[in-house]
């Protein structure tokens, strides 16, 4: 058994039941593509869509099975599944049920993308994730050009205990969505198979001030940028919070990554108080005066000899 006892074929490749076969051609070939395990990393969800994905196939293209499967409540014939033993790579799988790929050239239907790891975890705070698991060496990933995700805004109390927002679909549906309580920065939400064809639709929520507080449940995070030489030394930091400036005490030696905690300053329900989370950040001059780099290089080769002091 791949999925559901009664898969519905034509919403499966995003299909209306009087669709030609050039249509359900075009349509299995993309659909195969995304779905298929080389180019997901094995993921063992995708290895079942794309099971479907063949079946579907498999069934609308023949008139007999087709006729059958309209006329019998849409039974499954699973056992002639041809992936009992592996799956073929999915050029070989195109060749073996299409025939020629020639005539369904991939660069109008889906481009090339690369994934990128554009932040980073950091050491007791909470990011919410939702990326597929990679394989060594992973494929280039595929994405259809229609946008299946929506940046959603929310204030901090909003956030906190949660909020409707409303959703303009690509197609122009719109649909209300009641976002969780204590929700955070980053998250993304599952609308399951809201988008044409069947396909799933996201929402990332951004949960952040003007000040760069970003918003995790009851705790708050926060970047804080020191030059070096406040880093090494240690220095006194004004640092916004959800009730105001404070003055934070940085210690000597801060490197890059450290989180300082200042209790209490989070957000507060239901007599819970959570707590304001600090990342040191050194940042580097982009721009060095002669007597500045003068005293790096000092330093430099004091970390070289230091006999020569």
């Amino acid at each position: 058994m791949t999925s559901t006892a009664n898969p519905d074929y034509w919403a499966l490749l995003g299909l209306s039941p009087d669709s030609d076969q050039k249509e359900l051609k075009l349509a299995f070939r993309r659909e195969a593509r995304k779905w298929h395990p080389d180019l997901n990393g094995n993921d063992r969800n995708a290895e079942e869509r794309f099971k479907l994905v063949n079946e579907a196939y498999a069934v609308l293209s023949d008139p007999r099975k087709r006729k059958a499967w309209e006329g019998s409540n849409k039974t499954r014939e699973e056992n002639e599944s041809p992936f009992t033993e592996g799956f073929p790579t999915f050029e070989e799988y195109l060749s073996l049920v299409l025939g020629s790929e020639e005539q369904f050239p991939l660069d109008k239907e889906y481009q090339i993308i690369e994934e990128e790891e554009d932040f980073k975890q950091e050491d007791d705070v909470s990011n919410v994730r939702d990326w597929p698991a990679k394989a060594s060496p992973p494929p280039p990933p595929v994405q259809a050009f229609q946008d299946l995700e929506t940046l959603v805004s929310l204030s901090p109390e909003q956030g906190l205990h949660g909020t409707t927002v409303q959703i303009e679909l690509d197609e122009g549906t719109l649909i209300e969505v009641d976002t969780p309580p204590m929700a955070g920065d980053g998250w993304r939400l599952r609308l399951a198979g809201v988008a044409p064809g069947g396909r799933d639709h996201f929402l990332q929520l951004r949960i952040q001030t003007d000040e760069g507080l970003r918003v995790d449940g009851l705790r708050i995070l926060y970047r804080l940028e020191l030059l070096p030489a406040d880093a090494v030394l240690g220095c006194a930091a004004e640092v916004p919070t959800i009730h105001g400036q404070v003055t934070l005490q940085v210690p000597p030696g801060s490197s890059s990554g450290r989180l300082l905690r200042l209790r209490g300053r989070g957000l507060e329900m239901d007599g819970l108080k959570g707590d304001q989370l600090v990342e040191i950040v050194v940042v580097i001059p982009s721009e060095l005066g002669d007597s500045e780099r003068a005293l790096y290089e000092r330093l430099q080769e004091l970390s070289v000899d230091p006999e020569l002091f």
